[in-house]
C-alpha cells in the first residue's frame, strides 16, 4: 500500500482540490508525512492553523493511519507502523525489481549520451555526460522502457582537422599519443597562425568527396572512438549505435532540412551568400538571433547536420546530454525543429568537474585523463583494502575505485559544478561509493553467519523500534525516488537516497543485534535486512556500480 497516495486521496476527498503535496517531517517524533495548510489558505480565506485543526476534526482514522496531530499550520500523519512493516516488506521479498514502475512498459526512447570530440582520450570533466547518461539509460531500463543508447560522432569538425593535419607524415598512431599531437599542433598554431588553414584546407578536401583525405579522417577518428569506448566499456558503459556526424556531409536529406525551412519563410541568404535562419521571436539569449546552417558555397555546417540527425531519430521520445555551455545551441536547434514540426529532444544539462584553476581544456592540455584517474583510483582502493585486511582480491580493488569515482560525480546535482577529493571519494565511513558498498557486504556477512534459509513469513509486528521503523520507511520511499529520478532525469536523487538508506541501516545495525535476538525477532530482522539489501543492489545498479559480498 501507498501511504502517501491514501493520505493524499483523504485529503481531496475533504479538500475538493488536487495536486496537493506532502512533506516529510524533519523529525519522526511529528509523524510519517506532513501536510502544510499554506495552500488552501487563499481558497478558504482562513489562516493556516485554522484550517488545519479544521481538517483534524473532519478526518477520520483508517487502519493505515493511526494518528493525527496538528503542529501550527501542519497537518501530521502517523502510519500504522504494523500495516506499513508488512506491506513493505512483503513488497519486496516479492519482487525482485522492487522500485520500478513499469510506467515505461511498450515505449520506445533513445538516449544520446558522451558524444564527446574524437581527437582524444576522454578526460574527467566530460566523462560525466557518459556517467550521467549511462545511469539515466538504467532508470529508464529499470522502469520497463526499451531503450537505445547512441553516440553522436563529431567526426568532421575543425578539432578533428586538426588531430589529421598533427597526425600527417606519422607513420603510426597510437591512441595513446592522440593527445599529444592534438596539444602539439595547437601550439604550433598559435605559434603559426597560417598553419590553420592548412586545417581548413583539409576539411574543404573532405567535403568535396577527397577520398585521400576522407581515409585519413576515418582512420584517425577510428582510432579514437575505438580507444574511447574501450575505457567507457571498462566503467561499464556501453552503447548500442555510433552516428556520424560525416553521414550527413553529402547527404540529401539537409537540402531536405532546408527546403522544409524554407517554406516557413524564415530561411533568408545573408550578405555573404549563407543560408541562415531568422529565430527571432523564440525567446532566445541573443540580441539578433540567427542560427546559420551553410557556407556561402552551399556546404551545409554542423547545425544543419545536428538537425537533420534529430530529423532522423523516430523514437517516441530522445533524450540528449549536453554540457550546460551548449544551453542557448540547443534552444536554437529545439526552435529550428519545431518550425518544421519535429519534436526536439529532451535535454539534460550538466556543469563540469573542475580542477582547482578552472575548466579543463583538450586543446591546451590542462587535463586529467579518465584513463589516469580510474587507475589511480585503483591504486588507492587497492591500499585501502590492503590496510583493512592485508591483502588485496585486484577484482574487488576495481568495483571499490570505480564505484568511488561514478558515486562521487553523481550524487552531486547535474547543475551544480564537481570538484574531486580523493580523501571523501574513497572514504569507508562518509557519503562514498566503499560506504554504500561496505553497508551491502556487512548484509551479506550477516546472512552468511546465519547461514540459513530466512522465514519470509516471520512476525514483522515485532519491528517496533524506532531505528528499524526508519529503517523499513526508507526502505518503502525507494519506488517513489525512482519514479521522481527516471521522470526528472536526475540520477543523483537515487545517490542520495542510497546514502541515507545505508545511514539508516548503520543506525539499525548498531541498535539492533540481528543473530542475537531471540529466534522470532531474529526471524523479522534478517527479512528486513534482506530487503535493504536487495534494495542497495538494486539502487546501486541504477548508478552502474556493482555490489561486493565481501571487503
Amino acid at each position: 500500500m501507498d501511504f502517501e497516495k491514501e493520505i493524499l486521496k483523504i485529503l481531496e476527498k475533504e479538500t475538493g482540490q488536487k495536486d496537493l503535496k506532502l512533506e516529510i517531517p524533519p523529525n519522526p517524533e511529528m509523524g510519517d508525512y506532513a501536510f502544510p495548510c499554506f495552500s488552501l489558505a487563499k481558497v478558504y480565506k482562513k489562516a493556516p492553523v485554522q484550517i488545519a485543526e479544521e481538517l483534524a476534526k473532519k478526518i477520520q482514522l483508517s487502519n493505515s493511519i493511526s494518528k493525527i496531530e496538528v503542529k501550527g499550520p501542519y497537518l501530521n500523519f502517523f502510519v500504522n507502523k504494523e500495516k506499513l512493516s508488512n506491506n513493505v516488506l512483503k513488497d519486496i521479498t516479492k519482487t525482485e525489481d522492487y522500485g520500478s514502475g513499469g510506467i515505461g512498459k511498450g515505449k520506445n526512447i533513445l538516449v544520446e549520451h558522451t558524444s564527446i570530440n574524437p581527437n582524444a582520450s576522454p578526460h574527467v570533466g566530460r566523462a560525466r555526460n557518459a556517467l550521467i547518461g549511462d545511469s539515466i539509460v538504467r532508470l529508464l531500463k529499470f522502469q520497463g522502457y526499451k531503450v537505445e543508447t547512441h553516440y553522436f560522432v563529431n567526426d568532421i569538425g575543425k578539432q578533428i582537422a586538426m588531430l589529421v593535419l598533427g597526425a600527417e607524415g606519422k607513420k603510426k598512431v597510437a591512441f595513446d599519443s592522440l593527445l599529444k599531437i592534438y596539444i602539439d599542433i595547437n601550439k604550433k598554431v598559435e605559434e603559426n597562425p597560417e598553419l590553420e588553414k592548412k586545417a581548413f584546407e583539409l576539411l574543404n578536401k573532405l567535403e568535396k568527396g577527397d577520398k585521400k583525405v576522407i581515409k585519413q579522417f576515418k582512420d584517425v577518428v577510428g582510432i579514437c572512438v575505438k580507444g574511447q569506448t574501450k575505457i567507457f566499456s571498462e566503467m561499464g558503459i556501453e552503447y548500442d549505435k555510433f552516428d556520424y556526424e560525416s553521414d550527413y556531409l553529402w547527404s540529401k536529406e539537409t537540402d531536405e532540412i532546408l527546403k522544409r525551412l524554407e517554406k516557413t519563410g524564415k530561411l533568408f541568404t545573408d550578405e555573404e551568400g549563407r543560408k541562415v535562419l531568422n529565430q527571432e521571436g523564440h525567446n532566445l539569449a541573443m540580441k539578433s538571433p540567427v542560427l546559420v546552417l551553410t557556407r556561402a558555397d552551399g556546404t551545409s555546417l554542423y547545425p544543419l547536420r545536428d538537425i537533420a540527425y534529430h530529423c532522423n531519430v523516430k523514437k517516441e521520445k530522445s533524450i540528449l546530454l549536453l554540457g550546460e555551455d551548449q544551453k542557448l545551441y540547443y534552444q536554437q536547434t529545439k526552435a529550428a525543429l519545431e518550425l518544421i514540426k519535429h519534436i526536439a529532444p529532451d535535454a539534460v544539462f550538466y556543469s563540469f568537474v573542475l580542477l582547482q584553476e578552472g575548466k579543463m581544456s583538450t586543446r591546451k592540455g590542462n587535463v586529467v585523463l579518465l584513463e589516469e584517474f580510474m587507475k589511480e583510483a585503483f591504486e588507492k582502493a587497492k591500499k585501502e583494502i590492503y590496510k583493512r585486511h592485508g591483502s588485496v582480491k585486484e577484482k574487488n580493488a576495481k568495483k571499490i575505485a570505480y564505484g568511488a569515482i561514478k558515486y562521487a560525480i553523481l550524487k552531486v546535482s547535474p547543475e551544480k559544478n564537481v570538484i574531486f577529493n580523493w580523501e571523501q571519494a574513497l572514504n569507508f565511513e562518509g557519503d562514498s561509493g566503499p560506504y554504500l558498498q561496505y553497508a551491502y557486504a556487512r548484509i551479506c556477512s550477516i546472512l552468511e553467519k546465519h547461514g540459513k534459509k530466512i522465514d519470509e513469513k516471520a512476525d514483522f509486528s515485532l519491528l517496533n523500534t524506532s531505528e528499524e521503523v526508519e529503517l523499513i520507511k526508507a526502505l518503502g520511499n525507494f519506488p517513489a525516488v525512482v519514479k521522481g529520478a527516471s521522470e526528472q532525469l536526475r540520477p543523483h536523487m537515487i545517490a542520495v537516497y542510497l546514502y541515507e538508506l545505508s545511514s539508516k541501516f548503520s543506525v539499525f545495525y548498531n541498535a539492533c543485534p540481528v543473530l542475537k535476538a531471540d529466534e522470532k525477532l531474529m526471524g523479522a530482522r534478517l527479512v528486513l535486512i534482506e530487503c535493504v539489501k536487495r534494495v542497495l543492489s538494486n539502487g546501486l545498479n541504477l548508478l552502474g556500480i556493482e555490489v561486493l559480498k565481501k571487503m
